[in-house]
């Protein structure tokens, strides 16, 4: 038809990992793999074939293949089935010395999942689902955004950034919205990409897909009405989750060693680290600056990877090895940037975006927006009232968290006294003093701001 040409057709076929014809193309030692198998049938109590096949998410004929050598080395022993024309039905125990073999294995390595995926498949699956393969537009940012109310100034200089992959910086007082910003990115982008449920490296195993970070998508899968249909499925590979782009958030409680592999001295395997989950989607680091470890430990860890777009880790066993970096970094502090960062590393950070405070229209709006979620109603009297006991009085600064912080107080205020919902004026200073506590000399600016404003003194409208 010419919708496609066939290059682009291929790139894109290519991309959905595609399951190994032949054990040998599996990349793992075929003994690991039936040690593996046995370990899920003693942990899940399996018995068919079937459920061999759903456990360790490889093809059937090799999963056959696995079965085969079990029985040859006399480790397990055929049952029967009760479907005599169905092998997939096939059930299987283990022999007493399948028993003794597979405790044996469990004490060497706990690990007990789907088979892992070889390292270099895994690095080159990553590099085939980058976020630099989405264009993201104006449009689908302000989608992204929803009911939120941002400038579209901050619009305009985030999407460039998410395009071009690089790290970027958002900073700006608190409460204007810079963590909304960074959720808004994780409904931007609407790739599938494939996440493993683990990977090998030197023997090692790395537990990578959490279901804590990864949103797993529904794939459409062959119906299976005849009982066979497990052996003509799909050619896409088992051991890889299809997902939406990862969104993950730290905070303060962020440290070092939560950049690093983890390794589990009981199990003998590790679980990877939150930037390596993150991997084909968007890491935030929240309010940077607070957490355990200190900015420069942090940006120094990350130099290389953010430059070279490529991260290394270490082996307990003294193996480094390298995987690619390709995720978004985004910083986001109300401190200043020249603080934490010293001139060379704001370099390595194109992107720098301010989230200050709204403008005034966007501060009415968002109060309108409040307002309707509550089922109140603001008169522009009452609004200028506010605006002024923030600016005069508490000598504050818009701030797009305030409207839902003093709606929300007016709206209990009036729920306690057993009134309808309306902005009552000394409600309204109630909510304006939770916002900001008094301090020395506010009651002579309180004085200045009465006068100020007693020629407008609004009433709230029911």
């Amino acid at each position: 038809m010419g919708a496609l040409d066939p290059k682009t057709l291929e790139t894109f076929l290519h991309r959905i990992p595609q399951e190994p014809a032949h054990i040998r193309n599996i990349g793992i030692d075929e003994i690991d793999l039936m040690g593996l198998l046995l370990k899920l049938i003693y942990r899940d109590r399996l018995e068919t074939t079937r459920q061999f096949v759903d456990a360790i998410k490889l093809p059937y004929h090799i999963v056959i293949d696995l079965i085969q050598m079990a029985l040859a080395r006399n480790l397990l022993q055929t049952l029967g089935s009760r479907q005599a024309d169905n092998p997939i039905d096939l059930s299987y125990s283990f022999t007493e010395e399948g028993r003794r073999w597979t405790l044996d294995a469990l004490n060497r390595l706990r690990y007990t999942g789907p088979a892992p995926v070889p390292l270099d498949e895994f690095n080159e699956q990553v590099n085939l689902q980058k976020v630099t393969n989405e264009l993201v537009t104006f449009e689908r940012i302000r989608a992204g955004i929803g009911s939120l109310t941002f400038d579209d100034r901050i619009i305009e200089q985030c999407g460039p950034a998410l395009n071009s992959g690089r790290a970027m910086l958002l900073y700006g007082p608190p409460g204007n919205g810079k963590t909304s910003v960074a959720h808004v990115f994780a409904n931007v982008f609407t790739d599938v990409i494939y996440v493993p449920y683990s990977i090998m490296v030197e023997g090692q195993i790395i537990r990578v897909y959490d279901p804590q970070v990864h949103l797993p998508l529904d794939i459409t899968s062959v119906a299976d009405d005849d009982g066979l249909s497990v052996i003509r499925r799909e050619t896409f590979d088992a051991r890889w989750v299809p997902c939406k782009r990862p969104f993950v958030l730290t905070g303060g409680e962020l440290t070092l060693e939560m950049l690093d592999l983890r390794y589990d001295e009981v199990g003998n395997f590790y679980e990877a680290p939150l930037h390596v989950k993150a991997l084909g989607g968007c890491f935030v680091i929240d309010d940077f600056g607070r957490q355990l470890v200190s900015p420069t430990n942090l940006l120094n860890r990350w130099i290389i990877p953010l430059e070279n777009k490529v991260d290394y880790l270490k082996l307990h066993t003294g193996k480094t090895f390298s995987i690619p970096f390709e995720e978004l970094i985004i910083f986001s502090t109300n401190l200043e940037p020249e603080d934490l960062m010293d001139p060379a590393f704001l370099r390595r950070l194109p992107y720098k975006i301010e989230v200050g405070p709204p403008s005034y229209e966007n501060y009415r709006e968002i109060f309108d927006k409040e307002c309707a979620r509550q089922g109140v109603t603001l008169s522009d009297s009452g609004f200028e009232y506010i605006v002024q006991r923030l600016r005069y009085e508490k000598e504050m600064d818009f701030a797009a968290y305030q409207p839902r912080f003093i709606v929300d107080q007016v709206v209990a205020t009036c729920k306690f006294m057993g009134q309808p919902l309306h902005f009552e004026p000394r409600y309204v200073d109630y909510a304006l003093d939770n916002l900001r506590v008094k301090r020395s000399g506010d009651s002579n600016r309180e004085s200045r701001t009465s006068a100020r404003i007693s020629d407008e003194q609004p009433v709230g409208v029911r």
